[in-house]
């Protein structure tokens, strides 16, 4: 059983950022007037991983998980200074059968990702997969193929739309950088191996977890997300913990009608390691959560410099959530996942 106070990070610095900003100082340093966090995207990283500065340290990817009434998608496009890694990943929910491709390169090769989030797609391309993901009017259109799995959605963004983003780093010299966008309705078709399954709106969300960061070799953490409709609210869950201590804000929010509500607290995460599928909790003042799950996702990676053992489940919210002015919002029935993470990269 795992019962921790998820506190990487220094909670009496949450600075909400409202001024466009640079990450990193011309040195390559962390630039401490971005340590905060945004309600919208405000941070310059064109310049993280350009040049020999931390390299080997500098991790750059765009992740995108959705849920629809019969699947779960993970899209990935991952460049490291070393390596890259792209992954389709597909989930029937009635038959619990994954569908999984993955493609790694050396130095980051075959692969397209934006300096700063918003300006200028995505894309990997290998001999078994391709994934693009393009800025378009309404929204982000994500598209995939693989050999069985054909994906093309559009993750929306609704009017007066907020997306929590959060820099706190390592040390001057890591600098971390993150979006996670976690309300999008989405809207499209998936095929596997032929048969043609709609993406539906209204019942259908997108995650998105955008990075931009230096961050040492190995690393712990656990992180939830989940969108779905309660009480005709729209809830939006960013669930963070584990990890190496930074300095700055936490990665906990959640959204309600695509505002976000900042909780400059740490969660507590309490998980049975010996059953996966049992029931989580995730708490504090603020949150108060359970978490049921319906499948393991469990992966082991192995390839020299590269290395990860995940398990992440996929399963629904319910509990209570409280929002800045004190009301307390119901949760139930969100669809979602909640991960144990160790990376090696």
């Amino acid at each position: 059983m795992t019962d921790a106070a998820a506190g990487p990070v220094n909670t009496a610095d949450e600075r909400e950022i409202t001024e466009p900003v640079a990450l990193l100082l011309p040195n390559g340093r962390q630039n401490p007037d971005a340590i905060g966090w945004t309600r919208h995207q405000l941070h310059n990283t064109d310049s993280l991983g350009r040049g020999l500065y931390a390299w080997g340290r500098n991790k750059r990817w765009e992740y995108w998980g959705i849920t629809t009434p019969t699947h779960v998608i993970a899209l990935t496009i991952a460049g490291l200074d070393f390596a890259s890694l792209h992954q389709l990943w597909v989930l029937d929910r009635r038959t619990l059968t994954p569908i999984d491709t993955v493609v790694i390169g050396p130095l980051g090769r075959n692969v397209t990702l934006p300096g700063t989030l918003g300006t200028g797609p995505s894309r990997a391309r290998g001999k078994r997969l391709s994934i693009d993901m393009d800025e378009v009017d309404g929204g982000t259109r994500l598209r995939a193929e693989s050999a069985r799995v054909r994906l093309d959605v559009i993750a929306t963004i609704p009017e007066n739309h907020e997306a929590p983003g959060t820099s706190s780093p390592f040390s001057d010299r890591l600098a971390q950088y993150t979006v996670k966008d976690v309300d999008r309705p989405t809207v499209g078709r998936l095929w596997v191996d032929g048969e043609e399954f709609a993406v539906p709106a209204g019942e259908s969300w997108a995650v998105l977890d955008h990075a931009r960061a230096r961050s040492p070799y190995g690393t712990h953490w656990n992180w939830g997300a989940g969108a779905g409709l309660t009480d005709g609210k729209r809830i939006g869950l960013q669930l963070g913990g584990g990890g190496k201590r930074c300095r700055g804000p936490s990665q906990n929010a959640f959204t309600v009608d695509g505002r976000v509500h900042k909780v400059a607290e740490l969660l507590n995460w309490e998980y049975d390691t010996d059953d996966w599928l049992a029931p989580w909790r995730i708490h504090s003042a603020r949150v108060d959560l359970t978490f049921t799950p319906f499948y393991d996702r469990f992966s082991t990676m192995n390839f020299v410099v590269i290395g990860s053992r995940t398990h992440q489940c996929f399963g629904h919210y319910s509990g209570w959530l409280r929002d800045d002015a004190g009301e307390r919002i119901r949760v139930d029935g969100v669809v979602g996942w909640a991960e144990d993470v160790h990376n090696r990269w």
